[in-house]
C-alpha cells in the first residue's frame, strides 16, 4: 500500500474520532437532537467545502500543466524552424508532470541557442558597421530580424576578415601621404583651414574615413601643397630682388641690411612673410602707419559711442577725433578717451543692453508697421501675414512694458549718479516719446496723402467723368424718352456754344447763355432742383469705396455720375 493511501485512511479515522468526540460533548451538554443535527450539518459543510477547495486546486494545477505543455510544444516547433533543427521527440508513457518538465527544459536550451546566435550576429554587424563607416562601404546584407544559421554566421566572419585586411592596406597608404602633407604644411607655415585638412592633420588617425574618395583627395591635397611650395620659392626670389632695389634707393645702412640677412635665404612661409613685411616697411611712411593706428582707435571709439547711445554734441565734445594732423600726442588722447568710454560702458552694461533691446524691438515694430501698409503682403502663401500680425500685436504689448521697466531703472540710475541718462543726446523717456510722436505723425501723413489722392481722383472724375464699374446696372443717358431727347436736341441747337461730351461717362457743360433747366423741361416752367436726386442714397459698393472721403464731398461740386442722373 502506498504511503498516500495510508495517510488517507488515517485522515478518515481522525475525522470519525473527531465526530465521535463532538457527539460526546453534545451528550454531556444536553443539546437537543435537532441542534445536534444542525451542528453536524455545519461540520459536514465545512469539511466538504475544504475538500472541494483542495480538489479544485489540484484540478487547476493539472490544467496549468496541460497549458504549459501546449505552449512549450508550439514554441519548440517555432524555434526548430528558426534554428533549422529537427523537431523535438517526446518520450512515450511519460506523466504529465515529467512531460512538462522535459519540454520546458528543451525550450530553455533552444532559447539560449537563439540568443547566442542573435548576439553573435549583432556583434558581427557592429564590427561590420564600424569597418564600413571607416571605409565608406555598404554594410553586409543579412536579415537582422531572423535567426542566422551557422553557415550564414561563418560567411559573415570571412567577409569581416576581408574588410579588416582592406582597412590595414588603406591605413598604410594614408599614413605615408599624411607624413608628406605635414612636412609641406610646416615648410609653408600653413594652418589647416578646411574641415578636410583638419581631419587629415589634427584628428586621430583612427577617426579618418579611409574611403577611396578621401584617399584620392589626400593625394590631390599633397599635389596642391607641393605646387604652393614651388610658387613660394619663386615669390621669395622676387621679393629679395625688390628689397635690394629699395635698399639701394633709400640708402639703407649696412648694419640694418646685415640684421635682415637671415631672411635672405630659404623659402619657408615665415621667411616669405618677413620679406613681404620688409618690402611694406620700406614702401610706407611712418606717418601712414600712425594714421592707420589712429583710424583703428577711432573706429573702436565710434563703436563704444554707439553702444553708449552718444548724441552728436557728446561726440563733438571730443575735439581730437576730428583733427587731421596725426601725431603721437593725438594718439595718446585717443587711447585715454577709449579707456574712459570703455569703462563707462562696462560699468553700466546691463542698462545699455536693456536700451539696445528696446531699440531693436522698436525697429522691428516700425518694420512690421511698414509691411502692414504694403499691398503686396496679401499675396503671401506661406502664412507670413498671420505671423507678422501676431508679432506686431505682441510688440504693441511688449514695448510699453519695456519702457516702464527702463523708466524705473533709469530713474534709479539718475538718483544714484545725480546726472541725466541720455540716449542720442536726450533723456530716455523724452527720446521714446519723440519716437512715438514721429511714428504717429508719419502715419497721419500717410493717411492725409491717401485722402489727398482720393480727393484728386474725385476731382478728376467730376471734371472728365469716370468709367462705370458696373455698366449693366446703370441707367444710360441715351435711354431717355423721345420727347425729352427732342427737347434736349432743340436746346442744344439753340445754344451752339454748349458742348456735349460722351453720353456714356462724360459730363455735359453748357454755355452761360440761354442754359435750359437741368430737367430738360420747357422754358418758363419751374425747374426741378437737383437736390432731391443728389440726396439719393449711394449704392452700397460706392459708399464703401468712398466712405473715407465723405467729408471731402461735402460742399464740393457734384460728381459726373450725379450730374448724369440730373440730366435724365
Amino acid at each position: 500500500m502506498r504511503k498516500s493511501e495510508v495517510l488517507a485512511a488515517e485522515s478518515v479515522a481522525c475525522l470519525n474520532k473527531a465526530l465521535g468526540h463532538l457527539r460526546d460533548i453534545w451528550e454531556e451538554i444536553g443539546i437537543p437532537e435537532e441542534q445536534r443535527l444542525q451542528r453536524t450539518e455545519v461540520v459536514k459543510k465545512h469539511i466538504k467545502g475544504l475538500l472541494d477547495m483542495m480538489v479544485a486546486e489540484e484540478e487547476n494545477l493539472k490544467e496549468r500543466l496541460l497549458k504549459s505543455i501546449a505552449v512549450c510544444r508550439k514554441e519548440l516547433d517555432t524555434l526548430c524552424k528558426e534554428l533549422q533543427l529537427d523537431p523535438f521527440e517526446e518520450e512515450e508513457e511519460s506523466t504529465i508532470l515529467q512531460l512538462e518538465k522535459d519540454l520546458r527544459t528543451r525550450l530553455e536550451v533552444m532559447l539560449k541557442q537563439k540568443r547566442e546566435r542573435k548576439q553573435e550576429l549583432k556583434t558581427l554587424q557592429e564590427r561590420d558597421q564600424d569597418l564600413c563607416d571607416l571605409l565608406c562601404m555598404t554594410p553586409y546584407s543579412i536579415d537582422s530580424n531572423s535567426v542566422p544559421s551557422l553557415e550564414e554566421l561563418d560567411c559573415f566572419r570571412r567577409h569581416l576578415a576581408a574588410l579588416a585586411a582592406e582597412k590595414e592596406r588603406r591605413r598604410e597608404e594614408f599614413v605615408s601621404v599624411k607624413r608628406q602633407i605635414i612636412l609641406c604644411m610646416e615648410e609653408l607655415d600653413h594652418v589647416p583651414d578646411t574641415s578636410f585638412e583638419r581631419d587629415v592633420v589634427c584628428e586621430d588617425e583612427d577617426a579618418f574615413c579611409l574611403s577611396t574618395e578621401n584617399i584620392a583627395a589626400l593625394k590631390e591635397l599633397l599635389q596642391q601643397l607641393e605646387a604652393r611650395r614651388a610658387l613660394n620659392e619663386a615669390v621669395c626670389s622676387e621679393l629679395r630682388s625688390r628689397i635690394v632695389e629699395l635698399w639701394d634707393r633709400l640708402k639703407v645702412p649696412a648694419e640694418e641690411r646685415e640684421a635682415f640677412a637671415t631672411y635672405m635665404t630659404g623659402s619657408r612661409a615665415k621667411t616669405r612673410k618677413a620679406l613681404q613685411f620688409e618690402v611694406d616697411r620700406l614702401e610706407e611712411l611712418k606717418l601712414q602707419n600712425m594714421k592707420t593706428v589712429i583710424e583703428a582707435i577711432r573706429a573702436e571709439l565710434a563703436a563704444y559711442w554707439d553702444k553708449c547711445f552718444y548724441g552728436t554734441e557728446q561726440r563733438q565734445a571730443f575735439a581730437p577725433y576730428y583733427e587731421e594732423d596725426c601725431t603721437e600726442a593725438l594718439l595718446q588722447l585717443h587711447d585715454a578717451e577709449v579707456g574712459r568710454v570703455r569703462h563707462y560702458y562696462e560699468t553700466h552694461k546691463e542698462l545699455f543692453e536693456a536700451v539696445q533691446k528696446w531699440e531693436e524691438n522698436w525697429r522691428l515694430f516700425l518694420e512690421l508697421e511698414r509691411r502692414a501698409t504694403d499691398p503686396s503682403r496679401f499675396a503671401n502663401r506661406g502664412g507670413n501675414l498671420l505671423k507678422e500680425e501676431k508679432q506686431r500685436a505682441k510688440l504693441q504689448k511688449t514695448l510699453p512694458k519695456l519702457e516702464e521697466e527702463l523708466k524705473v531703472r533709469i530713474e534709479a540710475w539718475e538718483r544714484e549718479h545725480e546726472e541725466a541718462f541720455l540716449v542720442n543726446g536726450q533723456q530716455f523717456m523724452e527720446y521714446v516719446s519723440e519716437q512715438w510722436q514721429l511714428h504717429r505723425l508719419e502715419k497721419e501723413k500717410e493717411k492725409q496723402e491717401r485722402q489727398l489722392k482720393k480727393s484728386r481722383q474725385i476731382e478728376e472724375e467730376m471734371m472728365y467723368g469716370s468709367v462705370p464699374r458696373t455698366p449693366s446696372k446703370r441707367r444710360v443717358l441715351g435711354a431717355n424718352t423721345p420727347g425729352k431727347v427732342r427737347k434736349l436736341n432743340a436746346t442744344s441747337c439753340a445754344t451752339p456754344n454748349s458742348t456735349l461730351r460722351s453720353a456714356f461717362g462724360g459730363a455735359l457743360f453748357h454755355s452761360p447763355v440761354s442754359r435750359p433747366p437741368p430737367s430738360g423741361g420747357k422754358l418758363g416752367q419751374p425747374a426741378r432742383t437737383p437736390s432731391r436726386m443728389a440726396m439719393k442714397p449711394p449704392r452700397t459698393a460706392h459708399a464703401e469705396r468712398n466712405k473715407e472721403n465723405i467729408s471731402q464731398l461735402n460742399g464740393t461740386t457734384l460728381s459726373a455720375r450725379t450730374f448724369k442722373g440730373l440730366q435724365i
